[in-house]
């Protein structure tokens, strides 16, 4: 199934704009490399948030329990 594209308008501070795309410029920005790296960005920055929200949420839990809840998951059919 294709994915669809979304357009964003977002707002930055001129000061990250700038060194964004002298960032880019150096690299020999081609079309698509701003919209790609704000994607990249998103991206890391959910999965680091969804890390902390599983650590946040296992915290009372000890190791062991964590894997053996792996070791289950894993094994299930």
């Amino acid at each position: 199934m294709p994915m669809s594209n979304v357009r964003w308008s977002i707002v930055v501070r001129d000061d990250v704009d700038k060194a964004l795309r002298a960032y880019l410029g150096r690299r020999g920005t081609k079309k698509g490399d701003l919209s790609q790296f704000v994607e990249e960005a998103v991206q890391t920055r959910l999965f680091e948030l969804m890390v902390q929200d599983v650590k946040q949420r296992n915290r009372d839990c000890s190791q062991e329990e964590i894997l053996e809840a792996i070791d289950d998951a894993l094994t299930r059919e």
